[in-house]
């Protein structure tokens, strides 16, 4: 079944690479570092010392990675981590996030899943471990690591009936996969259940990471100028929207203008950057007053004059229906800003996203009744009181317009969804506590 994988892969990639080409029409990102999809890294360096790798292949892997990063390079002052991702969005945000590691961490993109190709990153980088973040399992990926005795850890793993469902029916290719695992940090006892199914020798239930990332002051600092720049006026926040959402919601806050508070703003922000102009042409065909993020200057008052882009504004202008979230790196920046904060790809069968990082912050949570990607932690956050169960976007709008018209009920939750968040912490610390044993001392 692999070699048959593994011949599929070649015989796809002028389509992979062509399809590449197309999508960098809108996303210029996809264009470039071809070279490191196929498994060339240019010349090795001698010097690099113990390396750790650890692959996060897009945005939500990669914010979710962070507190695990920080941890790795703080336990292990000898090495450096070679992070790799599968889309530009996901390589933008770790250079966001891990500019400050400096030389200690390279980005990449991990190469297309033939064993020539992995063999290459293998050969170059020389990994003493290789860390997957959540539900990433490539078969030559694992099957070339176990041959070159570079131990696997899915760390922070879910696994969905539905994807153990489709495992399953991809047969002995991912059964032989999984049993290449070293070993399987999973987020829940169910996660860890499915996973075992599969063949995994072991398996530990070592909570969320996601709950152990902190927020960063420049987050909270941006977050701080979008509030002032909006001003006094009640904030609804959709964020991280999908394909389909927003004409939903668009259509939702117009029906329930009445109900909302007359000065209220609706915030959007689409999860994939190449949908901004798609959404803000959403927004002006309904007749909605639209402005951009970046067009607000949010720059510190201590920055120089000369810095500040005169082409833009220094407010939100009281006529805006609608902000549209066009930028990257800041959905913590938006979540501080917001009053209430509902967490896209869960109005329609997406699967939902991640909805802790807005109750981290205090803020009331509203989900919509497709969150089979975090089943537990979205029933746990329900029970908790921080978050709320809409049907559709009509309930959206109708469950935001009680929290934004009543102070005390959204404090309330929003303090019952901090205390969520707080309890759950430490999954970092019980991840690191299993590397050890798998992770030799570097080479003096």
């Amino acid at each position: 079944m692999r070699l048959i994988y593994s011949l599929l892969w070649w015989l796809a990639l002028p389509l992979v690479l062509t399809r590449l080409w197309l999508r960098g029409r809108k996303e210029p990102g996809y264009r470039q570092h071809w070279g490191e999809r196929l498994g060339f890294y240019g010349t090795p360096d001698a010097d690099a010392g113990q390396v750790l790798w650890v692959h996060a292949v897009s945005v939500g892997e990669t914010r979710a990675a962070e507190p695990l990063v920080d941890a790795l390079l703080a336990a292990y002052p000898a090495s450096r981590i070679i992070l790799t991702h599968m889309t530009p969005t996901g390589r933008a945000t770790g250079k966001a996030l891990f500019v400050r590691h400096g030389a200690r961490l390279q980005q990449a993109y991990l190469p297309y899943d033939t064993a020539t190709m992995v063999g290459r990153f293998i050969r170059h980088f020389r990994p003493a471990v290789c860390i997957l973040m959540e539900t990433e399992v490539w078969p030559n990926l694992i099957a070339v690591c176990g041959a070159r005795k570079v131990p696997v850890v899915l760390a922070n793993a879910r696994l969905s009936e539905r994807s153990l469902r489709k495992s399953r029916r991809l047969g002995s290719l991912l059964l032989d996969a999984a049993r290449g695992i070293t070993l399987v940090a999973a987020q829940t006892q169910a996660d860890a259940e499915r996973v075992r199914s599969l063949g995994v020798a072991r398996v530990e239930v070592t909570g969320s990471i996601k709950f152990d990332v902190v927020v960063a002051p420049a987050a909270l600092e941006i977050g701080a100028r979008l509030r002032a720049a909006i001003g006094q006026r009640p904030v609804l926040l959709c964020a991280s929207t999908r394909e389909g959402e927003e004409e939903l919601i668009l259509a939702a806050f117009m029906q329930a203008r009445a109900s909302l508070p007359a000065d209220v703003l609706l915030l959007i922000v689409p999860r994939h950057p190449q949908r901004f102009a798609d959404v803000e042409a959403l927004i002006a065909a309904r007749g909605l007053s639209v402005q951009r993020r970046s067009a607000l200057a949010l720059t510190p008052e201590s920055a120089a004059p000369q810095t500040v882009d005169a082409a833009r504004t220094a407010t939100v202008s009281a006529d805006t229906d609608v902000l549209l979230g066009d930028s990257m790196g800041e959905m913590f920046a938006y979540y501080a800003a917001c009053d209430c904060a509902f967490v896209g790809g869960s109005l329609l069968p997406l699967g939902g996203q991640n909805l802790i990082e807005p109750a981290a912050l205090g803020k009331p949570v509203l989900i919509g009744p497709h969150t089979f990607n975090f089943a537990l932690v979205t029933e746990d956050a329900l029970a908790a009181g921080g978050a709320v169960r809409i049907a559709d976007a009509a309930e959206l709008m109708l469950t935001a317009a009680r929290l934004l018209n009543d102070g005390a009920a959204r404090d309330s939750m929003g303090q019952q969804a901090l205390a969520f968040a707080n309890q759950h912490r430490g999954a970092t610390a019980r991840t690191l506590a299993l590397l050890p044993e798998l992770i030799a001392p570097p080479q003096r």
